[in-house]
């Protein structure tokens, strides 16, 4: 699906996005996953070829074998296999948006959803110029977006924020995100951002790195945010309590799965530290699902929710639309969206069926 602007970051320009969708079929009712691996493995190890190789050789025979799902079991049949979280996601997610369906139950009631609607978000990539820049973000408050992400690198840092914050003042929430881009030894670089009341600075540095960004977060005072780093339950509890993040970025897909993102969120709560939902340019069918995530308690910081024609001009689901810089979230069963199906042949370019019965 092509995007409606290149979207540039540290790791590379996306133009359009190959998405992997997931269908389980079930009792005559049918249940949706996305898979938010990207073409390659750029911002993890994950890459869509590689996540429709493992579904297709190891976890589709694994589900099969187990007999009746819901979407609780996903996680636990699969957790032999190490890693693809992403394709894991999808799976889980596809089987529980069935599972809700069938039980007349919305997404956000499963998982907890406090709130009707969620203030929205928007995450703005890296542009050739400070003009281009500044009529974009320009362009995203205008139309209503409560909170604004920069994407930063080395070299487009410091003078892009103090643009945005002289151009369009204080009166915002601001935040920028590095994608792992810079090293400790950008520490004195890093700190020159905290002139400009951000909201936070997302993880600047390598995803495996959590001893370095808790020496980095004594070092800054704008406060640390981790995301890639983040993976479990588990090693968001680590980073809390090594001092690597004061603030959390769930994103479903790279932690497994959405039961998963729930016990993250629980373990922050639990800690006191502030959660967020990012996003992965996703379809209408996961912006569904990351919405009434983004309505659980302790989401109480504005996440990339951002509406549908922020990436995509049509959308294979009815688009999300943003009112008074917010997105209501989903009341009809399951994820409370499917794909229109004639836009969904549209863009549709291959299709693999995996019958369980005959496994």
């Amino acid at each position: 699906m092509p995007l409606v602007t290149p979207f540039r970051t540290s790791f590379g320009t996306q133009a359009e996005r190959d998405i992997l969708l997931v269908k389980v079929m079930a009792g005559g009712v049918e249940g949706w996953g996305e898979c938010v691996a990207m073409n390659d493995p750029l911002y993890s190890s994950e890459y869509v070829d590689g996540a429709v190789d493992v579904l297709r050789r190891y976890f589709v025979p694994a589900l099969a074998a187990h007999g009746h799902l819901t979407g609780a079991d996903v996680a636990p049949v699969l957790a032999r296999f190490k890693g693809h979280r992403m394709a894991k996601a999808a799976l889980e997610m596809a089987v529980l948006d069935a599972e809700l369906r069938a039980a007349d139950r919305s997404w956000g009631e499963e998982l907890g959803a406090v709130r009707d609607r969620v203030p929205s978000g928007v995450s703005v990539g890296i542009f050739d110029t400070i003009p281009e820049l500044l009529a974009a973000v320009g362009g995203y408050l205008e139309a209503g977006y409560v909170r604004i992400k920069l994407k930063i690198e080395p070299g487009w840092d410091i003078e892009p924020v103090r643009a945005v914050r002289e151009a369009f003042g204080y009166g915002f929430p601001l935040q920028v995100d590095a994608n792992t881009a810079y090293t400790l030894d950008d520490a004195a670089q890093l700190a020159r951002l905290d002139e400009f009341d951000l909201l936070l600075i997302e993880q600047p540095m390598d995803e495996e790195d959590v001893l370095g960004h808790a020496k980095l977060a004594r070092l800054v005072t704008t406060p640390m945010c981790l995301d890639e780093s983040i993976v479990s339950a588990e090693t968001a509890a680590a980073a809390i309590e090594l001092g690597a993040a004061a603030i959390l970025n769930i994103k479903p897909g790279r932690v497994g799965g959405y039961l998963e993102a729930r016990r993250i969120h629980d373990v922050a709560v639990g800690r006191g530290v502030p959660v967020w939902c990012g996003g992965m340019v996703e379809t209408g069918l996961g912006r569904a699902a990351n919405i009434a995530l983004a309505a659980l308690p302790g989401f109480t910081l504005p996440g990339d929710v951002s509406a549908s024609d922020r990436f995509y001009r049509t959308d294979i689901v009815p688009p999300f639309v943003l009112e008074d810089g917010h997105i209501a979230v989903p009341t009809e069963p399951g994820l409370g969206v499917a794909p229109i199906p004639e836009v969904l042949r549209s863009v549709t370019t291959s299709v693999e069926w995996i019958s369980l019965a005959s496994r």
